[in-house]
This record gives C-alpha cells, structure tokens and sequence, in this order.
C-alpha cells in the first residue's frame, strides 16, 4: 500500500525512577506512566512483511527502560525530552510525541504529566 505510515503507540509503560527536587524524590524511587507514539512509512513493511522492514517497537521500548531505569531526573521536562529522543533517533522517523505522568505529584491531582512532540523538518 503506497503512502501508509504507521503509527507505533507504546501505552501506560509504567517504570520506577529518581524524579523530582524535593529530597524524599531524590532518596526515592517514584513511578512514572510513559506513552509514546512514533509514526515512520510502512510501505516497505507492509508489502515484505519482513522484520528489517519496519521499525522494532521492542528495541526502542527497551531503550526507553534502560534510560528511566538507570538515571536521575530532577525535572520531567528532561526525562520526556530524553525518551523523545529515543523515539526519533531512527532517520524513518517522520514525528513522534511522548508524554510522561507522574502520578501523585501533586495532592488532589491523579498526576501531573509532560508532552513533547517532534516532527521531521522537510
């Protein structure tokens, strides 16, 4: 099918990380919520249906983790801006969005959360 692009959506990825500036966020491991979503075209994969094809939502996901599992953050627009970059890094990459939630940030709030979006220059 000429001219699709597909569109990769990684939902409610939910990670334990250092967040934040108050000193029980820096002694402490909080949760965080990621979703990203990758668009690229899929013209090659979808008429080969062969792996090399298509973009490994596997392989990027697993960057994401190793990034939040392994570092310190003290704001969230660092950590989204990080896994934004993850999610762009591959040149098929047309645009990509991430938003991150912490959840219990504040009192009477499920969460607070950061988005950043990317989209290729033409």
């Amino acid at each position: 099918m000429q001219g699709a692009i597909a569109t990769i959506r990684v939902k409610n990825l939910r990670l334990r990380t250092y967040i934040g500036i108050k000193q029980e966020e820096i002694e402490n491991k909080q949760d965080v919520v990621v979703n990203v979503i990758i668009n690229y075209p899929a013209d090659n994969a979808t008429e080969s249906d062969n792996m090399d094809d298509a973009l490994n939502y596997r392989t990027i996901t697993k960057k994401i983790i190793a990034l939040i599992e392994s570092n310190r953050f003290s704001l969230l627009e660092k950590l989204t801006a990080d896994v934004l970059a993850i999610a762009t890094e591959h040149p098929w990459v047309e645009s990509a969005s991430v938003e991150i939630d912490k959840p219990h940030a504040l009192r009477f709030a499920d969460s607070v959360s950061m988005s950043l979006s990317y989209t290729k220059p033409k």
